[in-house]
């Protein structure tokens, strides 16, 4: 970690470090702080940034495209080096559209993936997430114990992602790796972001490459198969075929940014149930309530901040944003500001009324978010079903990433053995 995380927080409203261990612990009562006295706080730690904590104010920025461009996604700055031929510095940008598009290329970018992750798409793939599911319980139910983040949590998004794609879902933790390469370890040391990235990049090269090399006509995909990358490469953009590097890009996105965020939601949903008896048991109790806890488990934990840089200026509730400068979307606040949710702080695990932004807001919403929800309600479900009792081993135990995605790491549970 460099210098920006090794000194304490002086003060929230004008020094914050989202990777701050108690921020990442339980960041709740600092965003609580800032809504009352200073709800769009500022920060020179990790390159500068403003941070907004009212539901207004998040709401408002996201939608600001392309005022807040979304070329830089990540809640620390972009990867620079020098040029030794040129000795000019370069900056290394992630392409991954088309959350990192602004308009007009977000449009079409956009418009090519979502057929894959309709709802009518994403309902193809829930008897091989619930077959997945069942096999990773009973291979631990009759243990009483389990590390329900790596071991049920972190196991499902990657291999659920791998049958989208259409590769082998083996490689399920080498993809774990990869993308914790990317937002947790590498968000703080670029080498290893760079290398992950580089990783990710060749392997979907490979698939694209192997995909070309097909026969005319060899790719033409049914709608029951499972193959995102071939039909991708199908599409068109603008009446154009799509690149290599678009298509490299775009899977690139959907790897990390389908896995770590899923993980994330699933593995706090189950240290909530966990730790919250009476939910669980009326879950157990009521299946039919799990669509409705899942919005309010996703409002309440919502793993993801996003980021944009300005490229013009702006002013937001008083605020003076300049071009170049980052803002941090915290969607995770803006999801516990009590001006619109009642007991935002609490889980209401069978709220009515819930406008929650965990996927985003604007035309930059979350394009997986059936995805997301099938798999959290797939998940969930079947692991109560199985094991309706469960607690924390030891709490203290509990780890949290934080930073871009919060979620847990480790959860060690105990439960009555089958």
């Amino acid at each position: 970690m460099t210098v920006d995380g090794d000194r304490p927080v002086a003060d929230w409203a004008t020094d914050y470090d989202l990777f701050d261990p108690a921020y990442v612990l339980d960041p709740a009562p600092v965003w609580a702080d800032l809504r009352r006295r200073c709800p769009i706080a500022h920060s020179e730690r990790w390159g500068g940034s403003w941070m907004p904590t009212r539901y207004e104010d998040v709401a408002a920025m996201a939608r600001l495209v392309p005022q807040l461009s979304s070329r830089q996604i990540l809640v620390v700055p972009p990867v620079s080096s020098v040029d030794e031929e040129t000795g000019e510095a370069v900056t290394y940008l992630a392409k991954v559209p088309p959350i990192s598009s602004d308009p007009p290329e977000h449009g079409p970018a956009r418009r090519l993936i979502l057929p894959a992750l309709s709802p009518q798409a994403v309902a193809r793939h829930e008897p091989f997430t619930r077959e997945l599911a069942e096999r990773l319980v009973d291979g631990f139910a009759g243990r009483g114990r389990v590390d329900a983040a790596a071991e049920y949590a972190q196991q499902i998004p990657p291999r659920v992602i791998a049958h989208l794609l259409g590769v082998d879902p083996g490689q399920a933790d080498t993809f774990i790796a990869w993308v914790r390469g990317i937002l947790e370890q590498g968000l703080t040391d670029p080498e290893v972001r760079l290398r992950n990235r580089g990783l990710i990049m060749g392997f979907f090269a490979g698939q694209v490459a192997k995909r070309r090399a097909q026969p005319p006509g060899a790719r033409g995909v049914p709608e029951e198969a499972e193959d995102f990358i071939s039909a991708l490469l199908e599409g068109e953009l603008d009446g154009e075929p799509v690149s290599d590097e678009h298509a490299v890009g775009t899977c690139n996105l959907l790897l990390v940014a389908g896995i770590d965020t899923t993980w994330s939601s699933i593995g706090s949903a189950l240290w909530h149930l966990a730790t919250h008896p009476a939910d669980r048991r009326r879950l157990a109790a009521e299946p039919e309530l799990m669509p409705v806890a899942v919005e309010e488990l996703l409002r309440a934990y919502s793993p993801v901040t996003m980021a944009r840089v300005a490229a013009e200026e702006e002013t937001v509730n008083g605020v003076n944003v300049r071009p170049g400068d980052r803002v941090i979307l915290n969607f995770p606040a803006a999801n516990r500001d009590p001006e619109v949710f009642p007991d935002a702080d609490e889980v209401v695990i069978d709220r009515a009324h819930n406008r929650h932004i965990a996927f985003g807001a604007g035309i930059h919403r979350c394009a997986g978010s059936n995805l997301a929800r099938m798999e959290m309600n797939v998940a969930l479900s079947v692991f109560i079903s199985h094991i309706p009792e469960f607690s924390l081993e030891d709490p203290s135990a509990v780890t949290w990433a934080g930073g871009q995605v919060r979620g847990p790491r480790c959860l060690p549970l105990v439960f009555p053995a089958k």
